[in-house]
């Protein structure tokens, strides 16, 4: 077994790649592998030149690989090489796949660490200057997903439609009309 077998999840941020945190491209400094996402800025891996970079990225109707493959590869790279990164667009546990990550390579006995990055649900609004939360006009926010793995539109439109608070609705393209 190789000693420096260790899974850390990053957040990559929104894509501007300035918004990735200092504790994430140390991260990527030490990493041995790197498996990154379709919504990473490519810029980033810059911070890895050492790193072995495998695309694992999932777009609308195109998987290079399945969720079981991604973490087969992980597992696979942490005993051959060492220290991999999981390099997630956004935070890993927002609408990603972090704790599936987590779940399954703990199972293979790896260490794990978390990075959380910052999620677009808050960096697109914040820097178009429109405020999530204003005294006097919302006191809270919704993240919600408009379409849910079954690709059905997610019942919690219906409810956060009747709320006063904000809402911000990730992955809705697609239900647009509907929502």
């Amino acid at each position: 077994m190789n000693h420096k077998a260790k899974l850390t999840l990053v957040g990559a941020g929104p894509g501007d790649p300035e918004l990735i945190t200092l504790k994430g491209i140390n991260a990527l400094r030490s990493a041995d592998v790197i498996l990154y996402d379709a919504l990473i800025n490519p810029v980033l891996l810059e911070h890895a030149p050492q790193a072995i970079k495998i695309f694992v990225g999932k777009r609308k109707g195109f998987h290079r690989y399945t969720q079981d493959e991604i973490n087969q590869k992980i597992v696979e790279n942490a005993y051959e090489h060492g220290h991999v990164v999981r390099l997630n667009g956004g935070d890993p546990f927002v609408f990603g796949r972090g704790s599936e990550d987590i779940d399954y390579v703990e199972n293979y006995g790896l260490h794990t660490d978390i990075v959380p990055g910052i999620s677009s649900s808050i960096a697109v609004p914040s820097s178009i200057g429109i405020p999530l939360t204003q005294r006097g006009v919302s006191e809270s926010f919704w993240v919600i997903t408009g379409c849910t793995s079954n690709r059905e539109l997610s019942l919690d439109v219906r409810l956060a439609a009747q709320s006063s608070a904000t809402v911000v609705i990730l992955m809705g393209m697609n239900k647009l009309s509907q929502i």
